[in-house]
């Protein structure tokens, strides 16, 4: 115990003073945190409330990726900007707060759209994988690329969605290989049909993206601090206006042309 304390600073030994004394929780899941290096890819209503979870509880570096500019329809949910930031970067402007919330901790922001051509140069790859992908983005089709860097980078991926006032959550491990975001939502057509219900065109109350992110956050922390995932092979489905949640079980598509093919 006593190494393991010399790892954590007096000022760290204090901000996460409650969450070190939570049953089923210890030194070393903090320590896992602290070590952490997690992707966010999206910087709005899930990447906020997502992003800031993770680091107030201490994971130690978090990156943002986001080519969008802050407007004012965002202010009614994504929790980290305020009406001054209208016009200014998401992934920047989050990072930049991220920091402010928690400066033990590192908190990047890049202005970049992430597809399959530059994925190994935005996630420095070069450097190691992360330990983990969050896709925080609104529509299928970027979804599905997301999808497809975790399983040929075989790096885990935490997927959540969130609209009107329901949501939806899986953490897919590719070095397990009990499949994929495919596997579950199957092939989608790149067009307007494919990505017509969003929140700018469906609306979303402010709520459900919360939720949705603290969600994302409570299982990312459990995997990374804890090494257990919480959902494997199961959906997370969950009804803002019912209030119900419930867990969908899927398996492995052996004809998936994502995870089942040979790279």
């Amino acid at each position: 115990m006593a190494d393991d304390l010399a790892q954590l600073s007096d000022d760290e030994l204090l901000r996460y003073a409650r969450q070190i004394l939570l049953d089923g929780w210890d030194m070393d899941a903090q320590l896992r945190l602290k070590s952490a290096r997690v992707v966010i890819i999206g910087a709005g209503g899930l990447g906020c409330p997502a992003s800031e979870t993770l680091v107030r509880a201490g994971v130690g570096y978090v990156h943002l990726i986001d080519d969008d500019a802050i407007e004012a329809s965002n202010l009614q949910r994504q929790t980290l900007f305020l009406p001054e930031d209208i016009g200014q970067s998401k992934a920047l402007t989050a990072a930049a707060m991220l920091a402010r919330i928690n400066p033990l901790i590192e908190a990047y922001g890049t202005v970049a759209r992430l597809d399959e051509d530059n994925a190994y140069e935005l996630l420095n790859l070069a450097s190691g994988k992360p330990d983990l992908l969050l896709d925080c983005t609104d529509n299928f089709a970027t979804r599905d690329v997301i999808n497809r860097i975790s399983v040929h980078y075989r790096i885990p991926l935490l997927s959540a969605s969130a609209i009107a006032m329901q949501g939806q959550l899986a953490l897919f491990e590719p070095p397990l290989d009990t499949g994929c975001y495919h596997c579950v939502f199957g092939a989608l057509v790149h067009d307007e049909v494919a990505d017509e219900r969003t929140c700018a065109n469906s609306g979303v109350l402010a709520s459900t993206t919360a939720v949705m992110g603290n969600l994302q956050a409570n299982t990312a922390l459990q995997y990374l601090g804890l090494t257990k995932n919480p959902l494997t092979n199961k959906l997370l489905i969950w009804d803002g206006r019912q209030m119900q949640q419930r867990l969908m079980g899927y398996r492995k598509d052996p004809e998936c042309p994502v995870c089942s093919s040979p790279d």
